[in-house]
């Protein structure tokens, strides 16, 4: 895993950002994705090969972003707990 980027919304204009700055800072590689289209449309605009993710892979990815979700959630909790005193 190079990057994560969290967004409100998901369209090709998001994952193309996000995909152009790892590119940027790592060089063109392989991408793998869940299936949404999104990625595949932005992948084919900055030339990249993409790929399916396997079920077991997509699980497994599945479950480390549920991991960052709920890290994320927990630290705007404690953020607002804060500046509530």
């Amino acid at each position: 895993m190079l990057g994560i980027y969290i967004s409100e919304q998901r369209n090709m204009l998001v994952a193309e950002k996000f995909i152009r700055s790892l590119v940027d800072k790592y060089r063109k590689h392989i991408v793998y994705t869940d299936g949404g289209t999104w990625y595949n449309e932005a992948c084919s605009v900055i030339g990249l090969k993409y790929y399916l993710n396997l079920p077991f892979e997509k699980s497994f990815m599945e479950r480390v972003n549920q991991y960052f979700k709920d890290r994320t959630e927990f630290l705007v909790i404690i953020i607002h707990i804060l500046l509530r005193r």
